[in-house]
Formats: structure tokens, sequence, C-alpha cells
């Protein structure tokens, strides 16, 4: 396990997959599974039971855990791309 470069808060830029292109705020970093939850970014569609929060179930899109790979600090990058 490495330690991880990008804390909560930081602002990052989606590298590879789905939401290559795409950047958000870190939401909240999972060091032990080396993943990151994105504000924005690998949203999807989850279903909710009834329960008395909910008495009529529901649709719901929140954001799913990405492997922090996939992701680099925004600044970083942008000076990468400034550099070409």
């Amino acid at each position: 396990m490495t330690k991880a470069k990008i804390k909560r808060n930081d602002v990052v830029f989606v590298i590879t997959g789905a939401d290559k292109g795409k950047s958000g705020k870190v939401l909240s970093v999972d060091s032990k599974s080396s993943r990151v939850i994105v504000e924005g970014v690998a949203v999807r569609k989850r279903t909710l039971r009834r329960s008395q929060e909910h008495p009529n179930g529901g649709i719901e899109e929140r954001e799913c855990p990405i492997h922090i790979s996939n992701v680099m600090a925004e600044e970083r990058y942008r000076a990468r791309r400034s550099e070409k």
C-alpha cells in the first residue's frame, strides 16, 4: 500500500476511463482499496428500497469510487499539458 498524493478536497482530473476529461473535487479517499470518490464523476443510478424515510422508494444518483491511478491533481495535469 503506497501513500496517496491525493487528499480530500483536492481538485483532480480524470485521465483514463469512461469519465476521461472530467474534473471535480475529491469527496473521500479510501487508502486501503486505493479508490477515490470525485464529485460529479462516475455517477451511477441506485434504487432505494421503501422505508420510512422514502415511503415510495425511488432512484437516486450517487458518485461511485474510481481507482486512484485514474486521476491526477488538476494543477499537475495542467502543468504537464502546458509543457508540450
